[in-house]
């Protein structure tokens, strides 16, 4: 299955950032993948709701297929009209995110490096 490495993220998450105004506090966390990989998860924290947002791939066949996923919460939002547009655009910018990785993803894939191999053996575009 393909993968991206943490670095390539990190590398696709600033020119997301760059790109835009906002987004700003998107992170890419350590995650351990297959064979001790270096790859790393898309963290869209909220300001405007309790629950943690995250993208990650999710294989299909040979491809990837980016998915936003949204940890549930036991509590019942209650959010003023202003709240609301805040996680309105928080989300948005988790969708765009998403299409954004979906779309560098295309085409790329990361050359197999093993465990032991320096994270600068990695291409980062």
């Amino acid at each position: 299955m393909p993968f991206h490495s943490k670095r390539t993220l990190e590398h696709w998450i600033a020119e997301f950032i760059d790109a835009r105004s906002g987004g700003e506090e998107i992170r890419v966390a350590v995650q351990d993948g297959e064979d001790g990989r270096d790859t790393g998860l898309v963290v869209v924290p909220l300001e405007n709701a309790p629950n943690t947002v995250w993208i990650e791939p999710r294989a299909t066949g040979d491809d990837l297929t980016w998915h936003v996923l949204i940890e549930p919460s036991t509590e019942t939002l209650e959010l003023t009209s202003f709240e609301l547009n805040g996680l309105t655009h928080e989300l948005q910018i988790a969708a765009e995110v998403c299409a954004f990785l979906q779309e560098k993803s295309l085409g790329h894939f990361e050359p197999a490096a093993s465990p032991e191999s320096s994270p600068e053996a990695s291409p980062a575009g």
